[in-house]
């Protein structure tokens, strides 16, 4: 009997793991944090491993590169899950030593069992990171090197959440034609190895599936309560040591909630915790970062998530492409908002001539319209109070992205009609969250009419 050991903070996640796992006749252990995680592989010596990489204690990487540095566990198949938001995490195990790594927003039990079946009978991995939920900038090909990253030298500041050197856009010669993430697809047979060797989805796994689903569903009430109640605590706190363990517990019920609803296949829930959970995190290591802006986001994606537990539908199939408009006459800053919703797999066109954009507004209809403030020839809050005269965008998000962040130009910003406001210099995470929230929300509106 193979043994699998699960490292996973989360302990409704791992069951399931457990439960799919030993049903196919695997001896399975788990641990709850990656220091005792690594102790107990020289203890059960597995002959495979799943593995999250935001763990407490000792993330992943660390296990990845102790494990591989001994030749006992030079060679075992080790399956990692990790948040498609942290690109530079992803390059890092595959570095480290990762057989196969997946979006865990996305990842199903079937998708485990076929690769872990896959790497114990000595199979080939593809070599086609976007099937398992990676690709465009950034991305690594399984099994092989780590891509070059055009964003390598400012994943710090970037996604470190160090607001405070600005928001680094990408090098000039940084391409926008890349693939971008498909973490909703569902590969076919005949590109996916994973699939193509393994028989169609049993009665057992359809069974299973339901099971989660009517798990998840009844939790949801409950699963809400609990966010909302921490994000009130974190917002009522006075000071940054009574606010960090109300932090840190919100981001530990968002990490569960994304595995849990990744796992449950509503991926519209699981897309938009993972980018929450990175922005928590990032605030909990770098609380200088907190502020109006990043706790309102943070608040408005809590509320969201209340509509989309009403609303959601576990379902499988790529986010129909956002139709996103930046404008901005500093190509830094276009290029930054751009790489910002590359992470959550929205694409947009820049404009740097408020008048291009207003003619362009007129013609076609747009998800989400980022605008800058001061501009020359027309500023933003002129632009925006166009653009809600026309038919095709009156409803449309508009977010000010700005260095002016006084009461008078807050106030200006509502009354041109602005949705939100975002702080130059922002955290990209920050900016992919609030764009996500808005973007879904917006396709949600058909639904909540239904309703």
């Amino acid at each position: 009997m193979k043994k699998i050991l699960i490292i996973e903070d989360d302990p409704i996640v791992a069951h399931i793991y457990r439960t799919r796992l030993e049903k196919e006749a695997y001896s399975v252990e788990t641990c709850a944090d990656g220091q005792s995680g690594f102790y107990r592989v020289h203890e059960f010596c597995p002959d495979a491993m799943l593995l999250d990489l935001m763990l407490p204690k000792m993330n992943g990487i660390e296990i990845l590169k102790k494990m591989r540095a001994q030749s006992k566990f030079a060679s075992i198949p080790i399956v990692v899950f990790t948040n498609a938001y942290v690109p530079n995490m992803i390059q890092e195990a595959f570095s480290a030593g990762a057989s196969q790594v997946f979006n865990k927003a996305t990842l199903t039990p079937r998708q485990i069992l076929d690769s872990l079946h896959l790497l114990l009978n000595g199979g080939k991995l593809t070599a086609d990171p976007s099937l398992m939920g990676f690709s465009g900038p950034g991305s690594t090909p399984l099994g092989g090197k780590p891509a070059p990253d055009p964003m390598a030298s400012l994943a710090e500041s970037s996604f470190s959440g160090d607001a405070s050197h600005g928001s680094p856009p990408p090098p000039a010669n940084y391409s926008y034609a890349h693939g971008s993430p498909r973490p909703f697809s569902e590969p076919s047979n005949a590109t996916n190895p994973l699939r193509a060797l393994q028989p169609p989805v049993s009665a057992d796994d359809s069974a299973f599936h339901a099971e989660l689903h009517a798990a998840f569903i009844a939790s949801k009430a409950d699963t809400l309560a609990t966010l909302r109640k921490h994000l009130h605590d974190l917002t009522k706190a006075s000071d940054e040591a009574s606010r960090e363990p109300h932090l840190l517990d919100l981001y530990r019920k968002v990490h569960a909630l994304t595995g849990s609803a990744g796992i449950a296949g509503f991926v519209d829930i699981a897309q938009m915790t993972a980018a929450l959970e990175v922005l928590l995190k990032e605030l909990s290591e770098k609380p200088k970062n907190i502020n109006a802006s990043t706790l309102r986001t943070v608040a408005h994606s809590v509320d969201f998530l209340g509509e989309l537990f009403k609303l959601s539908e576990a379902r499988v199939g790529e986010l129909a492409p956002a139709n996103i408009l930046v404008v901005d006459d500093e190509i830094l800053s276009r290029r930054a908002i751009s790489y910002a919703l590359e992470k959550a797999n929205l694409k947009s066109v820049n404009v740097e001539d408020p008048a291009v954009a207003l003619k362009m507004a007129n013609e076609e209809p747009y998800d989400l319209i980022f605008l800058d403030v001061q501009m020359p020839g027309m500023d933003g809050f002129e632009l925006c109070t166009k653009i809600r005269a026309l038919a095709t965008n009156k409803q449309t998000p508009i977010i000010f992205v700005t260095s002016l962040t006084d009461f008078k130009s807050r106030a200006k910003s509502s009354l041109s009609g602005g949705t939100d406001l975002i702080a130059k210099p922002f955290m990209f995470i920050e900016l992919t969250v609030k764009a996500l929230t808005l973007v879904l929300r917006n396709r949600l509106i058909p639904r909540r009419q239904a309703a």
